[in-house]
C-alpha cells in the first residue's frame, strides 16, 4: 500500500485567528486567487472537496465552491506552532509541534547580528556582501558586479527564519558553495535559524544574472523523531521528492529524490506510483513553484497556472493508485499573491483525503465526509499512522 502526502506549497485557504500577530490579518491565497480570476477553477481539486474545507471557515471561493458529494474527506487545519515558515510547517506536518519560533531578522542592514557574521568571518570567508533582507532575484543584479570583483559572497535574509548564501558558480564552484553552507548551519544552529539556502546562480551584468537549480537547503537539526521516522522503524518505506529531504535532513529518509520545480516532481510521483513495490512506502511529495515562483512574486495568474498545473496531475495520480493507496493533499502555510509585501501569510491549511473506492463511492454521503476544523497540522501525521495500522502515540488526531 502506498500513501501519498502532497504539499501544494503555501497553498493556504484563509487568515488564522492569530494573524494579527504576524500582520496578516485579511489573508488568503486560495480566495484571493479564486477572487482575481474569472471562471470556473480547479475542477479536481473543486470535485475532491476544496470548496467544502473553505467553507467551513466561511469563505466560498470563486469557481471552486463546495459540491454535494465530494469525493475525499476534507477539512481546515490550524497551524499549532508559532511561525509561517516552510520547516515549522512541514515538521508539523510530520508530527512535531514547536513551542516557539525560529530566529527571524531585522529587514534594514545589518540584519544579523555581529556575533553570527564575526564566526562567519572567522570560519567560512574573510569577507561578504549583503547582510539585509533581499528578493534574491533583485540582490544579485544589485550585487553581482561587486561579488565578481571581490569573490565574496552575498549573505542575506528574508521574512523566514534564513540565512542565504549566494554566489555565481564561476567564482564560488557549487561543491565549495555547498562547504559554505555547511559550515554556516553550524553557526546558525546556535541562533535558532530555521534555514541555511545555497543560492548559485550565473551570467554577468551586461545580460543579467540568472539563479540556476542547483539551490540546497539545509535546515536545522530535528528535536525528535517525526513520522519519517516512525514508519520506516514500522517497515514501511519513505521515499521525499523535491525538497522534503532538505528540510528533514534525510532523516527517517529511506529513498530521496531532490528533484526541481513542479513538473519534476510530479512525474516523479506518478512514476512511483506506476512502479508498485512490495513494501509499503509514505512517498512525500512538496510542489514549491506555487511559492517560490507565484507566491513571493505576488503573481496572482502565475499561481492560478501552478495550481491549475497541480489540479490537472491529481486526475493522472488517482489513475495511477491503487484501491485503498491514500492521497492527501495539504499546505504547509500561505503566501497570499494578493498581500502586501513579499512574505508567507499565517493561514490555515487545506486537508483533502482520497482513497479510491472508499471515498469516491457515490454512494457516501457529502456530510460525512467533513473531518471540520482541525487542531494541528499533526492531524496528518497520526492519519498516516492509522492508515498503516501503527499504533504509536501521536499529537494530532486521525481524520479517518
Amino acid at each position: 500500500m502506498d500513501a501519498v502526502v502532497l504539499v501544494i506549497d503555501s497553498f493556504g485557504i484563509g487568515a488564522l485567528p492569530d494573524a494579527q500577530m504576524y500582520g496578516d490579518i485579511g489573508a488568503n491565497t486560495a480566495f484571493h486567487i479564486c477572487e482575481n480570476i474569472k471562471g470556473e477553477k480547479w475542477p479536481v481539486l473543486k470535485k475532491m472537496g476544496l470548496g467544502n474545507a473553505s467553507e467551513l471557515i466561511g469563505n466560498i471561493l470563486p469557481g471552486c465552491g463546495p459540491v454535494e458529494n465530494p469525493s475525499a474527506y476534507y477539512g481546515v487545519m490550524n497551524e499549532k506552532s508559532p511561525g509561517k515558515d516552510t520547516t515549522t510547517g512541514h515538521w508539523e506536518i510530520a508530527g512535531i509541534i514547536l513551542d516557539k519560533p525560529f530566529t527571524t531578522f531585522p529587514p534594514d542592514y545589518p540584519s544579523f547580528p555581529s556575533e553570527l557574521t564575526d564566526r562567519f568571518k572567522k570560519d567560512i570567508c574573510p569577507g561578504f556582501l549583503g547582510n539585509k533582507a533581499a528578493s534574491g532575484t533583485k540582490i544579485i543584479q544589485e550585487l553581482g558586479d561587486e561579488h565578481l570583483k571581490t569573490g565574496f559572497p552575498i549573505i542575506y535574509t528574508s521574512s523566514d527564519s534564513v540565512l542565504q548564501i549566494a554566489a555565481h558558480e564561476d567564482i564560488i564552484p557549487i561543491d565549495e558553495l555547498y562547504e559554505m553552507c555547511k559550515k554556516a548551519r553550524i553557526i546558525c544552529d546556535d541562533f535558532m535559524v530555521g534555514r541555511v539556502i545555497a543560492r548559485p546562480f550565473t551570467g554577468n551584468s551586461a545580460e543579467g544574472f540568472t539563479r540556476t537549480e542547483r539551490r540546497r537547503d539545509f535546515s536545522i537539526p530535528l528535536p525528535g523523531k517525526t513520522l519519517l521516522d516512525q514508519v520506516s522503524e514500522n517497515n514501511v518505506k519513505t521515499v521525499a521528492v523535491g525538497k522534503i529531504g532538505d528540510i528533514f535532513n534525510e532523516q527517517g529518509i529511506d529513498e530521496s529524490y531532490h528533484d526541481k520545480g513542479n513538473l519534476l516532481c510530479i512525474n516523479r510521483t506518478i512514476n512511483l506510483l506506476k512502479e508498485k513495490e512490495e513494501i509499503d512506502r509514505l512517498i512525500f511529495v512538496n510542489l514549491v513553484d506555487t511559492d517560490m515562483n507565484y507566491g513571493h512574486r505576488r503573481d496572482i495568474k502565475g499561481y492560478f497556472d501552478a495550481v491549475s498545473e497541480i489540479d490537472s496531475s491529481i486526475d493522472e495520480i488517482i489513475s495511477v493508485i491503487s484501491d485503498n493507496d491514500v492521497l492527501i493533499i495539504t499546505a504547509d502555510h500561505g503566501c497570499d499573491p494578493s498581500f502586501r509585501g513579499t512574505d508567507h501569510t499565517r493561514e490555515y491549511a487545506p486537508v483533502l483525503l482520497y482513497r479510491k473506492g472508499v471515498t469516491d463511492s457515490p454512494d457516501s454521503v457529502g456530510s460525512s465526509k467533513s473531518g471540520g476544523l482541525r487542531d494541528s497540522f499533526t492531524d496528518i501525521a497520526a492519519t498516516v499512522l492509522k492508515v498503516f495500522d501503527i499504533d504509536l502515540p501521536a499529537a494530532g488526531r486521525s481524520l479517518i
